[in-house]
């Protein structure tokens, strides 16, 4: 290329990407067609006469994303950078700043918010700074745990989480999982319940922990299950749970006796809400995710790189491979 040539074509490159000129001014100021400058500002980058550099920006993870959410049919996706160094608790940590940045910048004046239960939740809201007033209603979408297990109820949550959006809540007086279907249909059929059962028609944004396999030890709920019910679950290959539904690797929910004493949003109903935003990280809980997303039960996942690496391995994508490859 003739040196007058790489002149006129650095120079482009240098009005547009550093003085932050548009190509029609650049166009003019030259006195050259706005589509020949189009045209020399891509032949820039290909010569190497251009190299974009930005800082603070991991490609590959980057890259990651986009292949998740491109395969899964995804909304939005966050996925945080796992460093070897880090803590079990350090990368919870991590995992909830992102979230709960997330959620800020989604919930808006007048939504309906429904809010599931659990310490990555609890986590979440935790890291909520600077009160947002968007007038929001907070609302739970599942029953509470025993008094066994309350740290993380879901009526504190709401009402954390209604605080911090100056919004109003709700609350629900019933477990989650009850001694029988008939019990549990009473309630869902009581006029206290049916303000709720509105609201979970109405949703615009769920928010939603993933339970890992059965013989997970950090569930705040499962002390509720009976041993017939740990029993048919293995029958039945339970691999995780959201708003104390079980399903298999397949994202079939496993009807029956437990979901028939369930209160709570079922998954396919989840699966209609605008903005349904699973919160959950570790090699454990992957089978469970990967079926949630494969099923399309949520539309919005924050997880950690080993996570979300440990998904596509199990998925057996070929992606897997070249993403270790690139790092």
């Amino acid at each position: 290329m003739k040196e007058e040539k790489v002149k006129l074509l650095a120079q482009v490159a240098y009005m547009h990407f550093v003085e932050g000129k548009s190509q029609s001014d650049i166009a003019k100021e030259l006195g050259i067609y706005r589509t020949t400058i189009s045209r020399m500002v891509k032949q820039a980058r290909n010569e190497g006469i251009v190299e974009i550099k930005i800082h603070h920006f991991d490609q590959a993870l980057y890259s990651l994303e986009r292949h998740l959410k491109e395969i899964y049919g995804l909304k939005y996706i966050s996925i945080v950078a796992s460093r070897i160094e880090d803590t079990e608790a350090t990368r919870d940590e991590l995992l909830a700043v992102e979230a709960a940045a997330f959620l800020k910048s989604k919930i808006e004046s007048k939504n309906i918010v429904g809010l599931a239960w659990g310490a990555t939740i609890g986590e979440t809201i935790a890291k909520l700074e600077n009160r947002k007033n968007v007038q929001a209603t907070f609302v739970p979408i599942v029953g509470g745990p025993s008094h066994i297990n309350s740290r993380y109820h879901v009526n504190t949550l709401v009402y954390e989480m209604s605080r911090k959006f100056e919004g109003k809540s709700l609350f629900v007086n019933a477990t989650v999982v009850q001694e029988s279907r008939e019990l549990k249909e009473g309630i869902l059929g009581s006029n206290y319940f049916s303000e709720l059962r509105h609201y979970w028609r109405q949703l615009d944004v769920a928010v939603v922990g993933i339970g890992g396999p059965l013989h997970a030890k950090e569930s705040q709920w499962r002390d509720l299950l009976s041993s017939a019910d740990y029993e048919e679950l293995t029958l039945r290959e339970a691999v995780g749970d959201c708003c104390c539904r079980f399903f298999d690797g397949e994202g079939k929910v496993l009807k029956g006796s437990l979901d028939g004493r369930t209160i709570g949003v079922e998954l396919e109903q989840l699966s209609e809400v605008p903005i349904a935003v699973g919160i959950a990280r570790s090699k454990t809980k992957a089978r469970g995710i990967l079926a949630m997303i494969k099923k399309q039960f949520i539309n919005t996942l924050i997880t950690d790189e080993e996570t979300a690496l440990e998904v596509l391995r199990l998925a057996k994508d070929p992606f897997y491979q070249e993403y270790l490859n690139r790092k």
